[in-house]
């Protein structure tokens, strides 16, 4: 009970944080915009204002992909930090705390020197946002990497995970919700419902606030798991980061079409408040439409994974790209008319969770799929690539927003009246235009390159299972005589991994087993779902459909336990796995459990094949039981301390 107890606290804690950490990435990338272009400068500002808002949206942009090169470099910090809070918390908090404190700044005008000394609000302002872009960034990488280091348990990070990203969509929602009435609550003069500073100060305020609670409540109600496996974790450069995607095919097409999808997607969204604000004249109906999407994205979070099984990723990514298109068509035609704008947004938002759920899916497979074509896999490197790709996508529409609205002439307190037929003309082709050439062209770029799909993955985890230990090898001895004292001074005693019936690794119906391919050993037909460590050792393969583990003991012997046949196919689902590569067990340690209605309702075979694969490298390998009812812990081998033949002593490799 104190155990499940400590879980919830940890999740809700960890929600919570994703809860307050959008709502800052939502005010930042989204609403800030709107009080520079709208509010930072009155009418009498005249041509000067035009000119500071340009200056400092390039500013914003420029500033924003220079952080891109020092995301990787933000990594490292983090992964060397050792405190006795752990790496991520420390700078989760630091993040919060300084973030906030400079995002509240960022929404004044500090003492009117925007209007009486220009220049110099200009070096204060981009000092200010370089360094709270900084500290949001370490706050964003420690956020999201703690998900590793809270459990070793796949299935307590995949509940972890769904609780975050529920919290992280309704925190990123709710703040459209809340934006106007709290500007309007806060201001002197209402402004035809649009507000003024002090109402904009109020909202960034109470915001950041939340964010900076949220970081605290993050670092009391999470604890980091200390393992050896997280140490000496691999160092990301920037230019690491290049090398992976230009090597790695499949990655660099996907990255590319994300890069296109997301820069589009986040121009639209960026600019439906200005046209509730300057078309429709309406700011504060802002605050329906994020209600909505605050529905529907959890909705459509929950609804994915059985549309993916369903379905297949690519239909569902399909499916989700001609919503969007229609979504746009439906805002281009709808006017002034709140019911069809209402419907158009949220027609936009559905997709949106389900193609970032596809690529996030895709991303992870190619950490497999890098690691066949190239023998090393770049994990890290791999998934350090979305959080790149989606500043990429804030930056440039943030650049494409400023511009957009001084162009449009949506500056300075203007009001929907003020703005021209022409200036509307602008207004729709950079909200609607634009970002459906750009996410056609992603999908053109997904259709015609991006190939890997859930049978191709499961392709490559078969193939992986058959590599995987050669990595593992052993190293040469110097002569048979140390070979021959080694194996006399070091057994091993290798207990049954699983509870039910021995089977003839010969007969079973993979053939990879039964020819011998994979390794010598045995086969069990189970009665019980839970696998547990045949011996002390290190585990050293896992596989993201957690099918299959495998771990080499403290002794050198090589084993792979693989739960059914094609069980591959299921990608996961009904498998739970309790450890992580990396991780040191103890011989009966639980490893993977999984549940054997599963695998009979998808029509495969749940038999689970036990193979030393460097068994040639093992003098005695005697079987102490070969068939009948077996316990996990029963002793089934008595193996030899497995060694490396001498390399260029030929005739002494074959006494």
């Amino acid at each position: 009970m104190a155990e499940k107890s400590h879980k919830l606290v940890s999740r809700l804690s960890y929600s919570f944080g994703a809860f307050g950490h959008d709502m800052f990435y939502a005010t930042l990338s989204t609403y800030f915009i709107m009080f520079v272009t709208s509010h930072l400068f009155s009418k009498d500002s005249g041509g000067q204002s035009a000119k500071m808002i340009a200056y400092i949206g390039i500013m914003i942009m420029v500033l924003r992909f220079v952080e891109l090169a020092i995301d990787p470099f933000i990594g490292n910090t983090i992964d060397n930090t050792n405190t006795k809070w752990g790496h991520f918390k420390p700078w989760i908090i630091a993040g919060g705390t300084v973030g906030s404190i400079t995002l509240t700044i960022l929404f004044t005008d500090m003492g009117g020197l925007n209007v009486s000394s220009p220049w110099l609000y200009l070096v204060i302002f981009m000092l200010l946002y370089i360094t709270m872009d900084i500290f949001y960034s370490f706050k964003d990488v420690g956020f999201w990497s703690m998900i590793p280091a809270i459990s070793f348990s796949s299935k307590e990070r995949e509940k972890t995970a769904a609780y975050a990203r529920v919290g992280s969509n309704i925190g990123a929602n709710i703040v459209g919700v809340i934006v106007m009435p709290l500007v309007v609550f806060f201001s002197v003069n209402t402004n035809n419902g649009q507000g003024d500073n002090r109402g904009w100060l109020g909202f960034a305020a109470v915001i950041a606030l939340i964010s900076w609670v949220s970081a605290i409540i993050v670092g009391m109600g999470t604890k980091e798991v200390d393992s050896d496996l997280r140490k000496n974790v691999e160092k990301t450069t920037f230019k690491d980061v290049l090398k992976v995607l230009a090597r790695n095919d499949q990655l660099m097409w996907l990255s590319l079409m994300y890069a296109l999808y997301t820069a589009g997607m986040q121009l639209t969204n960026a600019l439906e408040l200005y046209y509730f604000t300057y078309i429709l004249g309406k700011p504060g109906e802002f605050s329906i439409l994020a209600g909505i999407n605050t529905v529907i994205g959890v909705i459509t979070v929950l609804l994915f994974p059985p549309m993916a099984q369903k379905f297949s990723r690519r239909k569902v990514f399909f499916a989700a790209i001609a919503i969007m298109i229609v979504a746009l068509f439906v805002f281009l035609i709808a006017g002034q008319s709140l019911p069809l704008v209402l419907l158009a947004a949220a027609l936009f938002y559905i997709p949106q969770p389900l193609v970032f759920l596809v690529v996030l899916m895709i991303l992870s497979d190619s950490v497999e799929y890098g690691q066949l074509k190239f023998g090393h896999r770049d994990e890290s490197l791999t998934l350090s690539v979305r959080p790149l790709l989606d500043k990429f996508g804030g930056a440039l529409s943030n650049g494409v927003v400023i511009v957009t609205a001084a162009w449009a002439g949506m500056t300075s307190g203007k009001t929907a009246s003020d703005i021209s037929t022409s200036g509307q003309f602008i207004f729709k082709g950079m909200m609607f235009g634009v970002p459906a050439i750009l996410i056609l062209l992603g999908t053109f770029v997904f259709y015609k390159k991006v190939t890997l799909d859930e049978k191709e993955h499961a392709r490559i985890v078969n193939e992986l299972e058959k590599t995987w230990h050669k990595r593992l090898d052993t190293e040469g001895k110097e002569s048979m005589q140390d070979i021959e004292k080694e194996v006399a001074q070091a057994t091993t005693t290798f207990q049954s991994p699983i509870t039910g019936t021995m089977e003839n690794l010969a007969d079973v119906s993979d053939e990879n087993f039964a020819s011998g391919k994979m390794g010598k050993g045995f086969a069990i037909k189970p009665t019980d779902g839970k696998v547990f460590a045949p011996f002390d050792g290190t585990i050293e393969a896992t596989f993201p459909t957690r099918h299959a583990i495998g771990i080499k003991s403290d002794e050198g012997i090589l084993t792979l336990i693989h739960i059914g046949i094609g069980t591959v196919k299921m990608d996961g689902t009904g498998f739970v796995q309790y450890v992580e590569q990396g991780q040191h067990v103890k011989q009966g340690d639980q490893l993977i459990e999984f549940w054997q209605p599963a695998i009979k309702k998808a029509n495969l075979d749940d038999t689970v094949m036990v193979v030393v694969p460097n068994y040639k490298d093992i003098q005695d390998f005697n079987y102490l039981k070969d068939s009948g009812e077996v316990t996990h812990g029963d002793q089934i081998l008595d193996l030899s301390k497995p060694t490396k033949r001498p390399v260029g002593n030929e005739s002494d490799s074959k006494k």
